[in-house]
């Protein structure tokens, strides 16, 4: 016979400070009450994740947890500072030992304590991208390449390149085979020259910004005694964001949490919209795979948005077939539907954008509380003119402004060398992107070629100099390495100098694109297609203007608007409309949002339509941008927009429009007063 008999728990009830069945809705209070193992807590949009989070570290250290076994990772360094800072906020301080911080901070400390165990002194270096990229330089000029003469990548697309392969763990060969295929011919060597670097860096006791996880989970994974330090320290490891980790993220989790299993990720599936910088959103997705014991929570009651565009944004993710699927749930009262906008053309899309933001401004709404979201940061073009000219202050957060960006400049170097020529800045400019021309070579042939403008005689009347005809005279000064190079510049020049073309900015770019500036950016960026698709609708843009000068005032005035904006974001005193890409805008929410040029092709991507992994990605970044409204969003697209090659080109309205049922939007027609 056998009889059951119960051990009574000697350990004492514990008193809890905070009243969590209070403070957090019943699916958070499930998250964060969950018992030890593996869970991953899927958090919509405005569902309160940083919350959840937080009180999870707070449970867990009420229920007897020391701090200083608990890990929490973010994604920024702000995030975890707040969390740590909101936790013993909670618990009246008692936090110390905790550990917070990024993957790479975190990596940086472990790796300083065992710093001879991963082969490195404890003084080791952290370099920084521009140390990253004079190591590859050096590493270049020891091999003997010379990479202007062989059309090798440049230091700073051979950086990305290195990273991408790190954070996506393929080898650098597999890489450049399959997503550069313009270096692809090279990828062998380019493999070399990455194991030089490699063993350069080690050499010289310095790590970059990847080698502080590469380097962390080769410790782990080949120092036994280190492995097992770690993985019984850290009895409980919290991770934020869990949908922006890559590979080597995810492994060092895994690593970490063998032993005990007590993991918690947090994050949005649909919210995954980082695969261009390495992110995985398979981590999240397979994560009860790896994880077989795994509790799945699901918190879906959104703080943040009207049911109405709830709505909106549960009909967006739908048809995404890669996700978990969840229903955000409203908890504020009704708002007005979200409005569909169909515009004529990009100028008139714009005009409605100003407009509008004048009414809701008049109604009351701070401009400080609108953002205008777009794809990518051409698409705003004609926005920051209409808002110019109606002195409706604006700032912009898209990264690096859009008219300091090189190769915007490079190109406007030709436009401003055509009406300006005594442009000394432009000039050089231009010259220096050649075959051993540097700064000194730059001034030299400067000097010479205002000699030679200068003596030109000015065909009469109404005649002007040959720009061609004066860089021809001084050829014999040029560097042998920029012969050929310079011989292309003249024949260029002859060709966007003649009058048929000279008049047309849109003109000019093209000429200068076809004739090498192309082959230029291949050579120079990872990202070449990107900036190709800048200066394709630069070009577009640039129709509207009559004359170069015309369109090179407008140039420099925008480009000052940016650099006030960056300027403004420091000092918010003044009232200003954001303007922004999604990306740049996620995490953040604003009561008025515009989503602007929703046509196929532009949003999603036309780079993007032929992979539907890509579409559904684009997909989860238009799901971003509808949750990022509180009150109300308007969509719009142009029918009509200003094609590159000429006149004006018809648009297809997005895909995901028409996955929005028509019923929970309202169309506005507009019509000019």
């Amino acid at each position: 016979m056998t009889h059951e008999y119960v051990l009574k728990s000697v350990r004492p009830a514990v008193e809890l400070r905070i009243d969590y069945a209070r403070e957090l809705n019943e699916q958070q209070y499930q998250a964060v009450t969950a018992t030890p193992g593996p869970a991953l807590v899927i958090a919509g949009a405005g569902s309160g994740k940083t919350r959840t989070l937080t009180y999870r570290v707070a449970w867990l250290i009420e229920q007897g947890i020391p701090p200083d076994r608990i890990l929490l990772l973010t994604f920024t360094n702000k995030s975890a500072a707040e969390m740590m800072q909101r936790v013993s906020g909670l618990l009246g301080g008692d936090t110390h030992g905790l550990w917070g911080g990024t993957f790479h901070s975190i990596g940086a400390r472990v790796l300083r304590r065992h710093a001879e165990a991963a082969g490195y002194r404890p003084d080791f270096t952290i370099l920084d991208r521009d140390d990253s990229e004079a190591l590859i330089k050096t590493c270049l000029s020891e091999m003997d390449i010379d990479i202007k003469a062989t059309r090798f990548p440049k230091a700073p697309a051979l950086a990305d390149i290195f990273s991408m392969a790190v954070n996506t763990s393929v080898s650098v060969r597999e890489l450049v085979e399959r997503d550069y295929e313009q270096f692809a011919e090279l990828a062998p060597v380019i493999e070399t020259l990455g194991s030089r670097v490699v063993e350069r860096k080690r050499k010289a006791n310095v790590m970059d910004f990847d080698d502080l996880l590469v380097q962390w989970l080769h410790l782990l994974r080949s120092q036994e005694e280190v492995r097992e330090l770690y993985q019984r320290r850290f009895q409980f490891v919290l991770v934020d964001e869990y949908q922006d980790t890559n590979k080597i993220q995810s492994a060092l989790i895994d690593c970490l949490v063998e032993r005990h299993q007590n993991i918690t990720v947090v994050g949005d599936d649909s919210q995954s919209i980082y695969a261009w910088r390495g992110a995985n959103y398979r981590n999240i997705l397979d994560f009860p795979k790896r994880y077989p014991k795994a509790v799945v929570y699901r918190i879906e009651k959104n703080y943040r948005s009207t049911p109405e565009i709830l709505e909106v944004a549960n009909a967006v993710i739908a048809a995404n077939t890669e996700q978990y699927h969840k229903q955000l749930s409203p908890v504020r009262d009704s708002g007005i539907k979200p409005v569909l906008v169909q515009c004529g053309d990009g100028t008139q899309q714009a005009e409605f954008v100003a407009q509008r933001m004048l009414e809701l401004r008049e109604e009351g709404v701070d401009l400080n509380n609108m953002v205008v979201l777009y794809r990518s940061h051409f698409h705003a073009l004609e926005l920051q003119l209409a808002l110019t000219q109606r002195n409706i202050p604006f700032a912009i957060t898209s990264g690096i402004r859009f008219f300091e960006q090189a190769h915007i400049k490079d190109v406007a170097a030709w436009i401003r060398l055509l009406a300006n020529p005594p442009d000394e800045l432009s000039l050089k400019r231009l010259v220096e992107m050649m075959p051993g021309v540097g700064g000194k070579a730059a001034a030299k042939l400067w000097t010479r070629f205002t000699a030679a403008w200068e003596s030109l005689e000015t065909p009469a009347p109404e005649g002007r100099r040959s720009l061609a005809l004066a860089l021809q005279k001084i050829a014999a000064e040029v560097p042998k390495k920029a012969a050929v190079a310079w011989a292309q510049f003249v024949a260029t020049m002859a060709q966007v100098e003649a009058p048929e073309v000279a008049g047309q900015p849109g003109a000019i770019i093209k000429l200068v694109i076809e004739a090498g500036y192309e082959d230029y950016l291949k050579e120079t960026y990872d990202n070449y297609r990107n900036r190709l698709e800048d200066l394709e609708q630069m070009a577009a843009f640039s129709r509207q203007f009559k004359t170069p000068e015309e369109f090179l005032t407008q140039l420099a005035l925008m480009s000052n608007l940016e650099a006030e904006g960056e300027r403004a974001n420091k000092d918010r005193e003044e009232e200003r409309v954001r303007l922004s890409t999604i990306h740049q805008a996620k995490g953040l929410e604003f009561d008025i949002v515009f989503i602007i040029m929703l046509c196929d092709g532009l949003f999603p991507s036309g780079r993007s339509l032929e992979v539907e992994a890509h579409i559904e990605e684009e997909r989860r970044l238009f799901y971003v941008a509808v949750t990022r409204a509180r009150n109300e969003l308007y969509l719009s697209f142009p029918l009509m927009r200003v094609g590159y090659d000429h006149g004006y080109v018809m648009q297809e309205p997005s895909r995901f429009l028409g996955e929005i049922p028509r019923k929970l939007l309202d169309q506005w027609h507009l019509r000019e007063h």
